[in-house]
């Protein structure tokens, strides 16, 4: 069993083989865009939306997405453990030192959200931030977030996704397709009620608004939602 504050690093899925991994990972997928992404993830507006949800998580918890871990400081004394999953190994790498500095067992994952490598009704919490928009089948991510929330669980997001006002979603529609070329998949037109919603969840709190910044890259919703009885 682990103690309190040992990161634990285990990988849940097969490794490529080397010709797989170095067609898929060149140098740039390897060494820069981990940095960029990790860069503007870390920037003070988003920081302070990691302070605003973050804190209130507790028990057992899984995180998606959990990149180079940037809410690890955020989480407080009421969580045992944390599970971070991620499907990139480079960002994970970029998490270990901030996994050294919390007071909880954590253990790092590499997969993929659409098939959790975990048992139904093992979390108590799972977390997501700035991560729906990228997943290739976000319902698909979204029930099996519900699989493996025990009853009475909730999940804690912070997303970016479709604005409100038509003219900002019409240029959200227009720069996507690019946009995810160059950012690891990431779409900015994704309804995001929309889809917690059609996955079983029923909203408790949610906040609206624009971070500041280019209006078609910064509305976001912030709020908890738990399974649906």
């Amino acid at each position: 069993m682990a103690t309190a504050g040992r990161t634990i690093h285990r990988l849940r899925t097969t490794r490529p083989t080397k010709s797989a991994e170095s067609a898929a990972m060149g140098f740039y997928a390897r060494h820069v865009l981990p940095r960029l992404i990790d860069l503007a993830m870390g920037s003070r507006p988003l920081a302070r939306e990691r302070a605003a949800l973050i804190p209130a998580v507790s028990g057992r918890v899984l995180e998606i997405g959990a990149g180079s871990g940037l809410n690890l400081p955020f989480y407080g004394a009421r969580v045992t453990r944390l599970s971070a999953l991620d499907p990139s190994l480079p960002l994970w790498r970029l998490a270990r030192s901030r996994a050294a500095g919390v007071a909880f067992p954590v253990e790092f994952a590499a997969g993929s959200a659409e098939h959790l490598p975990f048992e139904a009704g093992a979390f108590d919490a799972v977390v997501t931030t700035w991560t729906l928009c990228s997943i290739p089948d976000p319902g698909l991510a979204l029930a099996e977030v519900a699989r493996v929330l025990a009853p009475g669980g909730q999940l804690f997001f912070v997303e970016h996704g479709r604005a409100p006002d038509q003219r900002v979603r019409a240029w959200q529609d227009r720069l996507t397709p690019l946009w995810r070329r160059v950012a690891a998949g990431c779409h900015l037109n994704r309804p995001i009620e929309e889809l917690l919603g059609w996955a079983g969840f029923r909203i408790a709190s949610i906040e609206r608004d624009y971070l500041p910044g280019p209006r078609p890259f910064t509305y976001r919703v912030r709020g908890v939602a738990g399974i649906r009885a």
